[in-house]
C-alpha cells in the first residue's frame, strides 16, 4: 500500500458521509481537563506586524521574559527562513528555560520533495527545539490555487511531514491554516486534512483562523463539531482582523479547545492577532482554567510593557487588564464607591494581573504606590515625612515631562535614593562635554570631549566613536576608569530611542532607554530631553551610577 493512498484510505474507514455528524461507532467519552495549554507565536507571527522587527537580541531577551512569565510554548520562528532566525536558535541551544518549552515553526514538505529532502523539514530538525509546528492547508481553495496540487496529494503532504518529524522531535503540533473558511466550504474535506495529521501522530490540531474573518458564534459551533469527529487535543490559533481575536479564543476553550495560541499585546500581520494579556487572565480568573500559576499571572503587566518596549512601542494605556488606565478611577461616584469597596467597579482585583488601582485625583493613591515601591529596594518611608511628599512631586513632574521608568527601574532607585537619602547617589560631576561631527564625502568622523571631577580631581578626556553616542559613552568610560576600574565589566546590551511627541518634526522630545549589564546583572535606565545626545547622556550617567552603587552595597 503506497503512502500516497493510505492516508485516504484510513480516512475512508471513518465512514464520512455527511458532516459534521460522528462515525457510527460512538466513541468514548473524553475525560475532563480544565488546562489550557498556553503557546505563544509573538517571536513569529508577532513579528509579521507593520513596524515590528525585533534584533536576534531582542528576541532572547523576550524569550527569556515568556519563560519567566511562565507560558508553556515559545515559538521563535521558522529557521532556515532568513539569517535572523538562524542565529537565534544557534544562540538558543545554550540556554536552558525554566518552564517555556521553544518551538520552531515551518511548514508541510513540498509537493516534489520527500520530506528527508525537504529543506523546510530539515531546518526544524536542525533547530533543535524539543517541539516543532507545521502548517498545512485545510481550504480547497487554497490547495487548487495556492499549491496547486490535487486534494488527494495535499493529505500525504500533510500526512509524510508528521510522521516525519516524529520520528526526529518529541512533539509535534500541526496548524491547519484557514480551517474554519475551509470548514464552512467543505466539512468533509477539511476534516480530512485533520484527520491526516491525526493519523500520523500529530499531538495537537490546531485550528487557525487564519483571515480573522469568523465570528464568536461560528467558532463555537465548529469547534463543537471538530470536537466530536476527532479524538486528538483541539488548539486555536485566531487572528483579529473582525475585532474578535480574544472573543473567538474564548469561545474555542468553552466547546473544548485545550490548546490556545497568540501573541503578546497582539502583535501580528494586519489587524494582529489574539491578544494573550487577555486571553489568559479571561480563562484563568474568570473560567477557572489551569492556565499560569497566581505567582506568574502577576508578572502579565511588566511582561506586556516590557515586549512593548522592545518593539518601541509607547503601548496603549487602555488596553485590557494590563493598561495603565485599566484600574483608573478619576472623581465623583465612582472614586467614591472604589474606596469603599473595589467590585463596585472593577471586574478583577489588579493586584493578580500584576496591575495597580490608581485614583487620579487622590495623592493618597500615589503615595501608597511609592512606599510600596520603596519598600521593594529596601528604603523605608515615612508616609507622613516631607522627603515623600517631595519625592511624589518630583515623580510627577518628570512623567509629566515624558520620563517612564517601566524597564528603568534602576534610574528610578537611583531618584529615589537621591531624594530621599542624606548620602547622595553620585560618584562625578559633569563640568562639560563636546561632541563634533565632521562628514566628507566617503567618510563621517565622530569624537567626543569630556571634562569630569572625581573626589576632586579633574580628568579631561576624548574619544572618537560610531555616532555621537557611542563616542560620549567610550569618552565617559575612559575618564572613569582610573578611578573606578570595575566599570570595564559594564556593557551595553540594548539602546532605544522614542518620539514622545512628533508634531515637533526634527525637535520633538525624546526618551532613551538603555539597558546594561554586567558579569551578574541586568538593568535599565532612561533620559528625556528635546536633544537626543542629551538623553543618551542621562541614560548612560545613571547605568555606570548604578553600577557603582550596586558595588558599593555589595561590599557592606
Amino acid at each position: 500500500m503506497t503512502p500516497s493512498v493510505w492516508p485516504i484510505r484510513m480516512l475512508k474507514k471513518k465512514n464520512i458521509k455527511k458532516m459534521p455528524k460522528q462515525s457510527k461507532k460512538p466513541k468514548k467519552p473524553k475525560k475532563k481537563d480544565n488546562k489550557v495549554t498556553l503557546y505563544d507565536t509573538t517571536l513569529r507571527d508577532g513579528t509579521q506586524a507593520e513596524d515590528i522587527s525585533f534584533s536576534v537580541e531582542d528576541k532572547v531577551r523576550i524569550t527569556r521574559a515568556l519563560d519567566d512569565l511562565g507560558l508553556h510554548y515559545v515559538e521563535g520562528g521558522w529557521p532556515g527562513s532568513n539569517p535572523k532566525d538562524v542565529e537565534y536558535f544557534e544562540r538558543m541551544r545554550s540556554m536552558k528555560l525554566k518552564n517555556s518549552r521553544l518551538v520552531a515553526f515551518g511548514s508541510t514538505r513540498r509537493a516534489d520533495k520527500k520530506p528527508h529532502y525537504d529543506p523546510s523539514l530539515r531546518a526544524l530538525v536542525k533547530a533543535g527545539t524539543p517541539a516543532v509546528t507545521i502548517f498545512g492547508k485545510s481550504w480547497k481553495l487554497h490547495v487548487t490555487s495556492a499549491l496547486r496540487v490535487p486534494l488527494g496529494q495535499n493529505l500525504d503532504m500533510i500526512f509524510d511531514s508528521v510522521i516525519y518529524l516524529k520520528k526526529k522531535v518529541d512533539t509535534v503540533f500541526y496548524d491547519a491554516e484557514h480551517f474554519f473558511d475551509g470548514y464552512k466550504d467543505d466539512p468533509e474535506y477539511a476534516l480530512k486534512t485533520l484527520r491526516a495529521a491525526e493519523e500520523a501522530g500529530a499531538e495537537c490540531l490546531v485550528l487557525c483562523d487564519t483571515n480573522g474573518g469568523t465570528l464568536p458564534h461560528k467558532i463555537a459551533e465548529i469547534v463543537h463539531e471538530v470536537r466530536g469527529a476527532t479524538a486528538t487535543p483541539i488548539g486555536i490559533h485566531a487572528h483579529n482582523d473582525s475585532g474578535v481575536g480574544v472573543a473567538n479564543s474564548i469561545m474555542a476553550v468553552s466547546e473544548g479547545a485545550s490548546h490556545v495560541q497568540g501573541t503578546i499585546n497582539g502583535f501580528g500581520e494586519r489587524c494582529g492577532n489574539a491578544d494573550l494579556v487577555s486571553v489568559i487572565p479571561a480563562l484563568a480568573l474568570k473560567m477557572d482554567k489551569k492556565t499560569l500559576r497566581p505567582s506568574y499571572l502577576k508578572k502579565l503587566s511588566r511582561t506586556s510593557r516590557f515586549i512593548f518596549e522592545l518593539a518601541n512601542f509607547a503601548g496603549s494605556k487602555h488596553q485590557p487588564y494590563v493598561g495603565s488606565a485599566a484600574f483608573a478611577h478619576k472623581g465623583g461616584i465612582h472614586v467614591s464607591a472604589v474606596e469603599r469597596n473595589p467590585e463596585t467597579y472593577e471586574h478583577v482585583d489588579p493586584v493578580l494581573v500584576g496591575n495597580r488601582r490608581r485614583v487620579l485625583v487622590s495623592d493618597l493613591s500615589g503615595r501608597a504606590n511609592l512606599i510600596n515601591k520603596a519598600r521593594e529596594f529596601g528604603i523605608k518611608l515615612d508616609p507622613k515625612s516631607r522627603s515623600v511628599k517631595r519625592l511624589l512631586d518630583k515623580l510627577k513632574m518628570l512623567e509629566h515631562a515624558g520620563y517612564q521608568f517601566e524597564g528603568a527601574e534602576a534610574s528610578f532607585e537611583l531618584m529615589m535614593r537621591r531624594a530621599v537619602e542624606k548620602k547622595k547617589v553620585s560618584y562625578f560631576k559633569l563640568l562639560g562635554f563636546k561632541v563634533i561631527e565632521e562628514k566628507d564625502n566617503d567618510h563621517l568622523y565622530t569624537e567626543a570631549t569630556i571634562k569630569l571631577e572625581v573626589g576632586g580631581k579633574v580628568e579631561h578626556t576624548a574619544a572618537d566613536g560610531n555616532g555621537p553616542v557611542n563616542a560620549l559613552d567610550r569618552a565617559l568610560r575612559k575618564a572613569l576608569l582610573k578611578f573606578y576600574p570595575s566599570l570595564k565589566e559594564v556593557r551595553l546590551i540594548d539602546f532605544k530611542v522614542r518620539v514622545l511627541e512628533g508634531g515637533a518634526g526634527t525637535a520633538s522630545k525624546v526618551r532613551v532607554l538603555v539597558e546594561s549589564g554586567d558579569k551578574t546583572d541586568k538593568w535599565g535606565t532612561v533620559g528625556v530631553s528635546e536633544n537626543v545626545i542629551e538623553a543618551s547622556w542621562q541614560a548612560l550617567v545613571d547605568g555606570l551610577e548604578y553600577k557603582l552603587y550596586k558595588d558599593e552595597k555589595s561590599k557592606k
